[in-house]
């Protein structure tokens, strides 16, 4: 009985010890803060907000805005010039592979929401595409008035042109299908860039995609949900101890809100630890769906004290005011 209860002492003591060294080796109350200022991604750049209640993955957005605040239209390059004007870090834009071999910069799979033309996006040429008014389907009064139907014409640019007026700019490029083929092409296609320019690309989407496209080129930084699972899952068993998955490296991690404090070291330690990986840390609000951001003074709020990772806004003009002071 004697040596029952020394054992079970021991195994007690063992515990208090683990439980002390995994409070210390994760807690950053002793770490200290960098001082930044969070990353502020730009969803679309500046763009066009609307309502959430009742979003479905085919809702057409463009018929449920907000009554505008500003001329721009999403995925154009003067959106992502007000975006960077503003004080975005990174721009968030869309691509669909063209029939001429090229790839447009917009968001909708087909064109009749936002645009006046008809058919999938990608299974036209780009200079079809040039020729629609990507302003023409927007409105904020259930099609009493259309504010941007004719200001559109000749606005959806190509990834090209995006990377030519920025070449400096960081960005992450969404790729909106599961096609393996398009990782491929989407890689071809930045392969002839200096690795100076990109070191500042982000690419994310489906997992084949993805795949393909680290594959040809290893040294981008991509996420999909492939990615995110084979970091997060395992940092989430092990990551107590301070190590940091191989999978965590090179990535990036759309983090929701609701799921942060749940990760070893979050905030500042789990960040660090990141960093230290080549991997970005972004906080999305909620549980991530719908890309749902930090778009009001009320989300900011909520944010760590300190807190130096990355956040995805649908309101850069919003939030960037807010660091700016």
């Amino acid at each position: 009985m004697k040596r029952f209860k020394r054992i079970m002492k021991r195994i007690f003591f063992v515990f208090i010890l683990v439980g002390i060294f995994m409070f210390l080796n994760n807690t950053s109350l002793f770490t200290k803060p960098s001082g930044d200022a969070p990353l502020l991604l730009a969803h679309r750049g500046m763009a066009q907000t609307f309502h959430m209640e009742g979003i479905q993955g085919d809702t057409c957005t463009a018929e449920r805005i907000y009554e505008p605040e500003h001329l721009y239209l999403e995925n154009t390059i003067s959106s992502m010039e007000a975006a960077i004007e503003a004080g975005a870090d990174i721009v968030e834009f869309d691509v669909h592979p063209t029939t001429d071999g090229q790839f447009a910069v917009f968001h909708d799979w087909t064109l009749e929401c936002r645009t006046d033309g008809e058919g999938v996006t990608r299974d036209h040429t780009m200079e079809e595409l040039k020729r629609l008014d990507i302003g023409y389907g927007y409105t904020a009064d259930d099609g009493k008035t259309y504010p941007f139907r004719g200001t559109g014409v000749g606005l959806m640019p190509t990834l090209d042109e995006v990377l030519a007026v920025f070449p400096e700019q960081s960005f992450l490029i969404h790729i909106k299908s599961d096609d393996p083929l398009e990782g491929e092409q989407l890689a071809n296609a930045l392969a002839s860039y200096p690795e100076s320019r990109l070191d500042k690309i982000t690419v994310y989407g489906g997992d084949q995609p993805i795949a393909s496209l680290k594959e040809k080129l290893p040294s981008v930084r991509v996420m999909s949900k492939e990615t995110m699972k084979s970091c997060i899952l395992p940092y989430i068993a092990i990551g107590w101890t301070g190590y940091v998955p191989k999978a965590c490296e090179n990535t990036q991690l759309h983090i929701p809100e609701k799921i942060a404090p749940w990760l070893w070291g979050f905030s500042d330690k789990f960040v660090n630890r990141m960093d230290d990986s080549n991997t970005r840390v972004i906080l999305v609000t909620g549980d991530g769906g719908f890309s749902e951001g930090f778009d009001q003074i009320e989300d900011i709020e909520r944010l760590p004290a300190d807190y130096s990772g990355g956040i995805w806004t649908n309101r850069i003009d919003r939030i960037a005011p807010l660091y700016q002071e």
